[in-house]
């Protein structure tokens, strides 16, 4: 009897990895997936960190060289002068820190993402081919 069972639970060790490695791809596909998306909503938070803090903003004065903006951006410009330059929220530096904090959480969110994804395809390929832990 046990030469009948040996087979039997070899073939049913290889279907069971056998699923367990295309899961695991498909598992792998779908973090994937995920995350391009914190990589794309991350690239959108360090955009607008960046235009926040280069471009120019307020009201525009009209001078001999052209008109201009009368604030210019807080990594120009740390601590404007003009009230009209520091009433707007978004251009102070806790604000700025703030999405700056949201943009390193969404880029150390995709990037562990994405290396999850990888870990999982190799893993899929690995019990896929055929090479089974020993154990």
């Amino acid at each position: 009897m046990a030469a009948d069972e040996t087979p039997l639970e070899g073939s049913v060790l290889a279907d069971t990895a056998a699923e367990g490695a295309e899961k695991r791809a498909r598992d792998a596909r779908r973090i994937e997936g995920w995350s391009i998306v914190w990589m794309l909503l991350a690239m959108l938070i360090w955009g607008c960190f960046i235009v926040l803090m280069v471009a120019d903003y307020g009201p525009e004065v009209s001078s001999y060289k052209g008109t201009r903006a009368v604030c210019q951006g807080p990594f120009v410009d740390p601590s404007p002068q003009d009230r009209v330059c520091r009433s707007d929220e978004l251009r102070q530096w806790p604000a700025l820190m703030g999405i700056l904090a949201l943009a390193l959480v969404a880029t150390v969110t995709a990037a562990a993402t994405m290396v999850y994804a990888k870990v999982l395809a190799r893993l899929a390929h690995s019990d896929g081919s055929g090479v089974r832990p020993r154990g």
